[in-house]
């Protein structure tokens, strides 16, 4: 129970910690946001619980192909804020055309016979 608090709280402070950064520098929060935190924390994790070799890098593997879909949204939300379409729209639009590319891409990758 103690160990997940731990996650808890080192997940909860780094995204605390970016949003805090970005207030001040966007270009250093992005630098930290850029990095995949999520991710190499998701991996750490799981080593610490499992010491599962093989199940690391069939995550970190996955995790590759579905990245590419995931930058969708980073084009889609600047165009629509551009485009003036109010922030909590343009963020639902951009959320719903990422998701619908990660089923396309899941999708391709079935096609291709490609493991992910």
């Amino acid at each position: 129970m103690v160990f997940y608090i731990v996650k808890l709280f080192i997940s909860a402070l780094l995204i605390v910690l970016i949003s805090e950064i970005s207030k001040r520098s966007s270009l250093f929060g992005a630098i930290l946001a850029s990095v995949p935190l999520v991710s190499v924390l998701a991996i750490t994790w799981i080593y610490i619980d499992t010491k599962d070799i093989e199940q690391i890098s069939s995550l970190s593997k996955s995790i590759f192909w579905l990245v590419i879909p995931s930058l969708v949204f980073f084009i889609a939300l600047p165009l629509f804020l551009k485009y003036q379409v109010n922030f909590y729209l343009s963020l639902l639009f951009s959320l719903a055309i990422m998701v619908f590319c990660y089923f396309v891409m899941v999708k391709l990758l079935s096609l291709l016979n490609i493991n992910y």
